[in-house]
């Protein structure tokens, strides 16, 4: 059965920003986001999660301030190994005999091409006793977001030995807003301390979404997301 935030969202290959800002507003609530977790700064992962963070903002309140968005910029490259054979189209590798096995599993390979620095290896903003909240537009793997927690907190104990501070000692939280989790069995995974703060504006099934900033004629693309939507609408009244 899928969660209860399963919604007509998910329907459509094409969201309009309206079912977006609407999805990012309703999570918040639900998640009581401004009292349970008090993000006071936000990093957007690009490109997907730039839009997201500033429409989260909105909503997101510390003492009457906007909260600051940090961007970083990762690069997910996956690589089939392959042994006497090539890839066919399958997933499969096919030898020269014409047999064909499963291919290996694919090897990741996260890279950083924008960090809080703006192309160092550290962090050069103050991290050390906030809470932070990542944001993404979609967990699909999980593996970006794994790679941008463990980087993060390696950035974090550094800045708390250049602090003279010991491990936690001054607390620092980080959390994660997704605007879509795809259910699907995830390559990497969480902290405990971090799916704490796991925030997914909707849990979705494993299929292909099409965002409004990845348009290229914005008015077709919404009229095919409203579009969608009525029909929907018109058949759950039936």
């Amino acid at each position: 059965m899928l969660p209860d935030n399963v919604g007509t969202i998910i329907r459509s290959p094409c969201l309009s920003y309206n079912q977006i800002h609407t999805a990012i507003r309703e999570s918040v609530e639900r998640f009581s986001i401004n009292d349970d977790f008090q993000p006071d700064i936000m990093i957007a992962i690009g490109g997907g999660g730039f839009i997201p963070a500033r429409i989260l903002r909105t909503f997101l309140k510390k003492r009457n301030k906007n909260i600051p968005i940090q961007a970083i910029g990762l690069s997910l490259y996956e690589e089939l190994e392959i042994f006497n054979g090539e890839v066919a189209a399958s997933g499969h590798v096919v030898s020269d005999s014409g047999f064909s096995t499963p291919a290996a599993p694919p090897q990741p390979q996260v890279t950083k091409t924008q960090w809080l620095n703006f192309g160092g290896a550290d962090s050069l903003v103050n991290l050390v006793g906030r809470n932070i909240l990542i944001v993404d537009e979609v967990d699909d793997t999980r593996q970006t977001l794994a790679f941008a927690v463990a980087e993060l907190v390696k950035d974090i104990k550094k800045q708390e030995e250049a602090m003279g501070l010991g491990p936690g000692e001054r607390e620092t939280k980080l959390g994660v807003f997704v605007l879509h989790n795809k259910i699907k069995k995830k390559k990497m995974s969480l902290p405990e301390n971090v799916m704490k703060y796991y925030f997914a504006a909707v849990d979705m099934p494993d299929t292909w979404l099409v965002y409004p900033w990845d348009a290229v004629d914005i008015d077709e693309h919404t009229k095919k997301a409203e579009n969608c939507e009525l029909n929907l609408s018109a058949a759950s009244h039936q």
